[in-house]
């Protein structure tokens, strides 16, 4: 690797991923689930837990291609009906509560050509079977960090002008540098970053907003806001204990659930979004009371369906979240073809499930009581890109009284 001090920074990436990402403690056990392909990067991730004291760590080691040659090959009924080991291993998570960090480096185009309906029948049974995870994840009644590491057939989908190698290259780069690793101080760097964005959304929860109303070539779309929603930046704090962790690095965006009953007119995406190994491109998407009644894509469309296909709320939002046009992620003109990234370029709406902690006393809440705050309830939660250099945004108080909120895909100051 021809990168300047490779090894330092890989390790110093590790560092802060276990010390700020999910803020790993003496004794406790963590599950990291990492790539085949990226074992040098494990080994240093594993190395920083267990000098931090980690009790154990458990290694799930990912792979495109099985992953592909499962969903093609299989029977129906072995998709629709995933092994006793996935439940049990969900089963230890959603009750042991360990922290978890997921390093994603998938080929955007692993899936491009498989059967959407063998997709999609995986995608839900899995999603049935992680569900223990998942909520435990959403909830924050565990501490869990996403992240990146570059690998050859995503480096090539970002970078296709660079060799193989150049392209690994340049991915690792602009992943050391939008995960704040390229400074002096990243520990500060990131304490000053977090600290800007509470900021922020300290002021979206003074507003109380009861909607917003997003405009651009393309998008004019109101999105009602349930009563005590709260907006959330970059760091969360674990149920049992209020340890504070970063659930994603990087992280640009100011978050909160929408109303999913109360979102009407239309959407169009700004970035491509990857779903089941599948670009989706040139989203239109258009909403009454909430649910989609009509979509189009230029690319992709039929892993849209199979994602809206899901179950009966995965065609309502379940997120909102607000991420200004001058972010560095947005600045560096880079397409990662990866939700990760790509979120913090822009803003974004996700179809499917809401964050229970984006509304007061919504984690003592269960899924009816939610569903009744207007809170989505889902098996998929899944990001798209809305956001340009020409977004506006006004929130819509109660009284009818309309703030200014971003002008030409920046914040109003």
């Amino acid at each position: 690797m021809a990168i300047q001090n490779f090894e330092a920074k890989l390790q110093s990436y590790a560092r802060i991923l276990v010390t700020r990402g999910i803020n790993a403690q003496p004794g406790e056990v963590t599950v990291v689930y990492i790539s085949v392909e990226q074992q040098k990067f494990a080994h240093a991730i594993v190395d920083e837990l267990y000098k931090n004291g980690a009790s154990r760590v458990i290694v799930q080691w990912q792979d495109d291609f099985l992953n592909r040659a499962g969903i093609v090959n299989n029977s129906l009924e072995a998709i629709d009906n995933p092994t006793p080991m996935t439940h049990a291993f969900a089963k230890f998570v959603g009750e042991e509560l360990p922290n978890r960090l997921y390093i994603t480096s998938k080929d955007p185009d692993s899936l491009t050509g498989v059967d959407p309906e063998r997709i999609g029948r995986t995608i839900k049974a899995n999603s049935l079977a992680m569900k223990p995870v998942s909520d435990a994840s959403m909830s924050d009644k565990l501490a869990w960090c996403v992240a990146g590491a570059a690998s050859p057939a995503w480096a090539k989908k970002v970078f296709p002008g660079l060799g193989e190698d150049e392209a690994v290259e340049a991915l690792w780069n602009a992943i050391f540098s939008v995960a704040r690793i390229d400074v002096a101080d990243p520990d500060q760097n990131w304490s000053d970053h977090l600290a800007n964005l509470t900021v922020r959304a300290d002021w979206l929860n003074e507003q109380a907003f009861d909607k917003l109303h997003f405009t651009d070539n393309g998008t004019d779309l109101e999105v009602g806001l349930p009563k005590g929603h709260i907006w959330g930046a970059a760091s969360s704090l674990r149920q049992a204990d209020n340890k504070v962790f970063i659930p994603n690095m990087p992280t640009e965006e100011i978050f909160t659930a929408p109303d999913f009953r109360r979102v009407n007119g239309v959407v169009s995406s700004t970035k491509p979004l990857v779903f089941a190994g599948t670009p989706i491109l040139d989203m239109v998407i258009t909403f009454k009371d909430g649910k989609v009644v009509d979509y189009k894509a230029s690319a992709g469309i039929e892993a849209l369906e199979a994602l809206l296909a899901t179950d009966e709320q995965s065609n309502f939002l379940g997120e909102v979240a607000l991420v200004p046009d001058n972010t560095p992620i947005s600045q560096s003109n880079t397409l990662f073809y990866e939700t990760l990234y790509d979120e913090n370029a822009s803003n974004h709406l996700a179809f499917g499930e809401a964050y229970p902690t984006t509304i007061q006393g919504g984690t003592d809440l269960d899924e009816e009581g939610l569903l009744a705050a207007g809170m989505n309830v889902s098996l998929t939660h899944e990001d798209f890109m809305i956001g340009s250099k020409t977004t506006s945004i006004d929130g819509v108080k109660a009284d009818g009284t309309v703030v200014p909120i971003f002008r030409n895909g920046t914040w109003v100051d």
